[in-house]
């Protein structure tokens, strides 16, 4: 994907016009394609679901790149995209699992069921904790933390405004800092557990 972008020469001679600007959203585009990755891995939880969806992301984008408006934040039009891409996604294979289950449910029963104290045991670090919180809060933290924009280009993303934007990454803050106590109370109180 990166070849094709670059084998997109900038016009000689010729510093404005539409083909410098699509020149230029091609390099804009090279460039944030590393927050696109960080930001695909935050939304999906797996590196190969990840790229899937930069590519989605990149192809959707070179698409539709006429309505990409000059003097705005090709970050967060991408991230949009992306964004939108994700639930897309998500709504398809939710509907897959519904009828996945459907079938399963038609066949014999499995007896294998996951231990929660297990799940509980493996809340160890900063990322599996981000992953405790609910969807649109960690979405905010990523966007205003881990991504670097700011508030008003995160609200543009999330197609929100910007105060709730501000309050879903406070509110954020404060679960993943309960969250962190929790899980030292639970490693102080049992610590065999810790024990690897």
């Amino acid at each position: 994907m990166k070849d094709l972008l670059l084998s997109t020469p900038a016009p000689v001679g010729q510093q404005s016009g539409p083909s410098s600007q699509k020149g230029s959203f091609h390099r804009g585009l090279l460039q944030t394609l590393p927050d696109l990755r960080g930001f695909a891995r935050f939304l999906t939880r797996d590196t190969a679901a990840a790229d899937d969806l930069v590519q989605d992301t990149i192809v959707r984008a070179l698409a539709s790149q006429e309505q990409f408006q000059q003097g705005t934040v090709l970050k967060a039009w991408l991230f949009t995209i992306q964004r939108n891409a994700f639930y897309e996604q998500t709504r398809r294979r939710s509907r897959e699992q519904e009828i996945m289950l459907d079938i399963e449910l038609d066949m014999q029963p499995s007896t294998a069921t996951p231990s929660r104290q297990n799940a509980r045991d493996a809340v160890q670090d900063l990322g599996e904790l981000l992953w405790k919180l609910p969807d649109l809060l960690r979405e905010a933290l990523i966007l205003v933390g881990a991504q670097e924009l700011s508030y008003e280009d995160a609200a543009r993303v999330c197609d929100v405004p910007a105060g709730t934007m501000r309050a879903r990454v406070s509110r954020a803050r404060a679960q993943l800092a309960e969250l962190a106590a929790e899980n030292a109370d639970a490693s102080e109180t049992n610590p065999e557990k810790n024990i690897t």
